[in-house]
C-alpha cells in the first residue's frame, strides 16, 4: 500500500492473556487513510505490508500502541469538583487543553479529593490484531 491509500479491514483485537477489546465482528470494518495517523502506529505500519484479502494477525508492542504507562497522569482533583456519585472504576469523559476528548478512569475516592487516571485504559499493554484487508482505494 502507499501514502494515501484509504484501506477497510475487519479486525479482533486481544491482550495477551487472550482477552478481546475491541473487534469489527457485527460492525462495519474500519475504514483509514495510510499517513493520516487516523489509528495507532504498529496498526497502520502491519496493515500497509498487507494485500487485498490477506488476513494475518499483528502484534503491537505498548510503545507502538498507546504509550506506556505514566503514573504522572494520575491526578488528584477535589472531589466538589466532580458529581457525587463517582465511584472507584467509574469512567470520565474530559477536555484537554485543545479540545480533546480524554477518557479517563477513577482510581481512589476520598473524602476531600478523588484520584482520576488519565492513561488510556490500553497503555502499557501490548496489543495483537487479527486482520483482514477487504478494501483498497
Amino acid at each position: 500500500m502507499n501514502l494515501g491509500d484509504k484501506v477497510k479491514v475487519h479486525y479482533t483485537g486481544t491482550l495477551n492473556d487472550g482477552t478481546v477489546f475491541d473487534s469489527s465482528d457485527g460492525r462495519e470494518p474500519l475504514e483509514f487513510t495510510i499517513g493520516n495517523n487516523q489509528v495507532i502506529p504498529g496498526f497502520e505500519n502491519g496493515v500497509k505490508e498487507m494485500n487485498l484479502n490477506e488476513e494475518k494477525t499483528i502484534k503491537i508492542s505498548s510503545k507502538d500502541a498507546y504509550g506506556e504507562r505514566d503514573e504522572r497522569l494520575v491526578v488528584s482533583v477535589p472531589r466538589s469538583k466532580l458529581p457525587p456519585e463517582v465511584q472507584v472504576g467509574g469512567h470520565l469523559l474530559l477536555k484537554g487543553p485543545q479540545g480533546e476528548r480524554m477518557p479517563s478512569v477513577i482510581k481512589e475516592v476520598r473524602e476531600d479529593a478523588v484520584l482520576i487516571d488519565l492513561n488510556h485504559p490500553l497503555a502499557g499493554k501490548d496489543l495483537n490484531f487479527k486482520v483482514k484487508v477487504i478494501e483498497i482505494n
